[in-house]
């Protein structure tokens, strides 16, 4: 959350010249409302069902950069699929990550405390994160170009 996850894959997509999908926005485009509210009108595992499958179809149609919700890789199913592509983690501190994403309006895993709420979601799924990704870029003082930029490089 507040990694950049959207933004930088945009900026990948354009650098390799293949387009780029967000599997939030498939979601929110096939249910015709936003994830926020998907999540407050039918409930997290709903919306983590939807989540799975919008995964393992943007893997298996989707030929470039692919965005996944934050919460995606937490399902072991979805981290089978992932196994054998190259799956970059976003890691994001948690002071940047509270800079970034403010009050957390729009993000329904946040009402409460915000501060409090992103450590508790960083220290629960980097281990996770970590164990899915190929590789792992530190977004904190740097800018989304300035991360694209290293990804690019690293995969060359």
């Amino acid at each position: 959350m507040g990694a950049g996850k959207t933004t930088v894959a945009g900026l990948l997509a354009d650098a390799w010249g293949v387009p780029s999908r967000d599997t939030d926005a498939d979601i929110e485009a096939s249910e015709g409302r936003e994830v926020s509210e998907i999540f407050v009108d039918s409930g997290e595992a709903h919306f983590r069902a939807l989540e799975a499958a919008a995964v393992a179809d943007a893997l298996a149609t989707h030929d470039g950069v692919l965005s996944l919700g934050g919460g995606a890789v937490l399902d072991p199913a979805t981290r089978e699929l992932l196994a054998g592509h190259t799956v970059v983690f976003l890691r994001v501190g948690l002071s940047d990550a509270v800079k970034r994403v403010g009050l957390g309006v729009g993000r329904p895993l946040l009402l409460g405390n915000v501060r409090s709420r992103i450590k508790a979601l960083l220290d629960e799924r980097t281990p996770v994160y970590e164990a899915a990704a190929t590789l792992v870029v530190d977004t904190d003082d740097r800018t989304p170009d300035e991360v694209a930029a290293h990804i690019v490089e690293a995969l060359r």
